[in-house]
C-alpha cells in the first residue's frame, strides 16, 4: 500500500502575505510576443490602437498584475525616445540580443494603454538600460513617463497624446548585466556604481520610486552570491529588490529531474535570501531587501540555443522565437514553481511569468487567426485567482523518490493560502510518473467544514498539449472522492498532476 503524504494547517504558522505583484508576468520585444502577440493592426479582433482584444480577454483570465517591459536581452540597446511619438515617423533599429530588427511601431504609449485595458490590476514594471546607456538617460525617461507638466519632456509627453503622467512606481535598474551575452556587461563592481548612481538620482526627482538591482541571472553562474554581495554593498539603501531569473528544462530524457525544479527555485530563492541577510549584517542595516523574480519559467532553452546555430537570423522583423508547446509535464512542473513562489511569499515580493505571449509564453496566436491558452495557463491563472490573501506554513511529510540532480526528492510538493474571508486554498503537485499519491491534511483553528472544489490537471497522455489543431485538448477536470471530515482533509492526488483543493 502507497503511503500517504501528510501536513497541518494552523492559522497561526504563517509565511507571510502574497503580494499581488507575485502574479506578474513580462512583455519583451523578442519575436512574435509583441508584433502579431499583444499588437496586431487588421487582426479581426483588434482594437483601435492595435490591440488583438482575443488576447486582452485571455491576459485579463490570466490574471496578471505588474508587467515588467521592454526587456529582457532586449532593454540593453533600448533607447526609449524611438518608441514615443507618431507611430509611423519611430525609426527602425537593428536589435543586437535576437539579431531581428524593431520598427518601434509598439512603444511606451502602447504598452501603458496596453496596461490600462488588462485593468486597475496591471501595473507598470519599467526596465531601464544600463546597457549601452546610463544615469542622464534613466533620468530623462522617468521626466518623461512621469512628471505631470511644465518641462521639457512632461510636455513632450502631452505632445504626443499623452497628458496624464504614465505614473511608474517600479523600475528595473538594467537586466542581467552579469551575463557574458548582454550588450553593456558589466563586472559586479561597475555594474554596482552605475546602478547606485542610477538610483540615487531617481530619487532625487522622487523618492517613492521602487527599484530593482540585476542579481545573478542563474544560481549556476559562476559569479553567484559574490555578485550579489559586492551589487548590494554598493545598492543596499538604495534599491528594494534583487531580481533572480531561473528557467527550467527536461534534459537528457531525466524527467525525474525535471519534475523536481521546484528543489533548485527554492534553494535559489534562501540562497539569495542569504545573502542579501548578510550584506544587511554587515552593514548594521535594519532594512530587509525583498526579492523580485522578475523571470521565471519552463523554457526548452537548450532548443533555442540548437536552433540559433542551424538557423542564425538575418535581421528579420518579429520572427518567430521560443514558441515552446507545453505539455501535460511541463504544466505541472510550472505548477510546483508557483509553489515555490509562494512558499516563500514573506521575501519574494514581485515575480514575473516570461513571457505572456508566444514566446515561452501561456498564451499562443496565429497572425490574422486564433489565440489559445496553453497548458501552463491554467496553473497561474488559478493561483493568481485562489492565490491571494496569507501563505500558511507547510512542512510535507512525504514518501520520496530519487533524482539525477537533486537527490531524494519528496513526491509531494505543497502550499496553501488563507483569504481574508476565511476559505482555504491547497496547492499541491504529486510528482509520481506513475502512482496516485494519498494525501490527508489536518486542518486546526480553521473553522473549515466543506470542500468548495478540487481542480486538477493531469493527462493520461503525459506529452499532451494545446495546439492550433485542438486547442482545448488539456484543462483542469474536477477530482473526485475529496472529503473533509473530523477536521481531516483526505484526497489522491492523480500521477503527475497539479491540484487546487479550496475549503470554505
Amino acid at each position: 500500500m502507497t503511503r500517504s503524504a501528510r501536513f497541518t494547517l494552523h492559522p497561526d504558522y504563517t509565511v507571510g502575505d502574497v503580494d499581488p505583484r507575485l502574479f506578474g508576468s513580462f512583455v519583451e520585444h523578442l519575436g512574435r510576443c509583441v508584433y502579431t502577440g499583444i499588437h496586431e493592426p487588421g487582426h479581426p479582433s483588434a482594437d483601435e490602437e492595435g490591440l488583438r482584444t482575443d488576447v486582452l480577454e485571455l491576459v485579463r483570465e490570466l490574471g496578471v498584475t505588474a508587467v515588467r517591459y521592454p526587456g529582457g536581452n532586449f532593454v540593453s540597446g533600448y533607447k526609449w525616445e524611438d518608441s514615443v511619438g507618431p507611430a509611423d515617423e519611430r525609426p527602425r533599429r537593428l536589435d543586437l540580443a535576437w539579431r531581428s530588427t524593431e520598427s518601434n511601431r509598439f512603444g511606451l504609449s502602447e504598452y501603458i494603454a496596453f496596461l490600462r485595458k488588462i485593468g486597475p490590476q496591471a501595473e507598470p514594471m519599467m526596465a531601464l538600460n544600463l546597457g549601452t546607456r546610463g544615469v542622464a538617460e534613466a533620468l530623462e525617461l522617468q521626466e518623461y513617463a512621469n512628471h505631470p507638466a511644465g518641462t521639457a519632456l512632461s510636455d513632450l509627453r502631452a505632445a504626443h497624446g499623452d497628458k496624464d503622467p504614465f505614473g511608474i512606481r517600479l523600475w528595473c535598474l538594467g537586466n542581467e548585466m552579469d551575463g557574458p551575452w548582454q550588450t553593456g556587461h558589466k563586472t559586479a563592481e561597475e555594474y554596482g556604481r552605475i546602478a547606485a548612481e542610477t538610483a540615487r538620482a531617481m530619487r532625487q526627482i522622487d523618492p517613492s520610486v521602487e527599484l530593482v538591482a540585476c542579481g545573478s541571472s542563474g544560481q549556476s553562474m559562476d559569479t553567484f552570491a559574490e555578485w550579489e554581495a559586492t551589487v548590494l554593498a554598493e545598492t543596499y539603501d538604495l534599491v528594494d529588490y534583487i531580481s533572480l531569473h531561473a528557467y527550467y528544462e527536461e534534459l537528457d530524457g531525466d524527467r525525474d529531474s525535471f519534475l523536481a525544479s521546484a528543489v533548485d527555485m527554492e534553494s535559489f530563492i534562501e540562497n539569495v535570501v542569504a545573502t542579501c541577510d548578510h550584506v544587511g549584517a554587515r552593514l548594521k542595516s535594519k532594512k530587509k531587501i525583498n526579492l523580485s523574480f522578475d523571470e521565471w519559467n519552463v523554457w526548452y532553452l537548450s532548443k533555442t540555443q540548437r536552433e540559433a546555430e542551424e538557423n542564425p537570423l538575418d535581421w528579420p522583423e518579429a520572427p518567430r522565437l521560443l514558441e515552446d508547446n507545453y505539455s501535460v509535464t511541463d504544466a505541472v512542473v510550472f505548477g510546483s514553481l508557483l509553489i515555490a513562489l509562494l512558499r516563500h511569499a514573506d521575501r519574494v515580493t514581485v515575480a514575473c511569468l516570461a513571457q505572456l505571449v508566444n514566446v515561452i509564453a501561456p498564451i499562443l496566436t496565429e497572425p490574422g487567426g486564433p489565440a489559445w491558452r496553453q497548458t501552463t495557463f491554467f496553473p497561474f491563472a488559478q493561483a493568481s485567482r485562489h492565490g491571494r490573501g496569507r501563505v500558511l506554513d507547510v512542512r510535507v511529510d512525504s514518501p520520496t523518490y530519487e533524482t539525477r540532480k537533486y537527490g531524494e526528492v519528496p513526491l509531494l510538493h505543497a502550499t496553501a493560502v488563507r483569504a481574508d474571508d476565511g476559505t482555504v486554498t491547497v496547492f499541491a503537485v504529486n510528482r509520481s510518473q506513475s502512482q496516485p499519491l494519498p494525501l490527508e491534511v489536518a486542518l486546526q483553528g480553521l473553522g473549515l467544514t466543506s470542500v468548495v472544489e478540487h481542480s486538477a490537471l493531469a493527462d493520461a497522455d503525459p506529452e499532451a498539449r494545446n495546439t492550433l489543431a485542438d486547442p482545448e485538448r488539456v484543462t483542469p477536470h474536477e477530482a473526485t472522492g475529496t472529503k473533509l471530515q473530523g477536521g481531516t482533509l483526505s484526497t489522491t492526488l492523480e500521477p503527475l498532476s497539479w491540484n487546487v483543493i479550496r475549503l470554505g
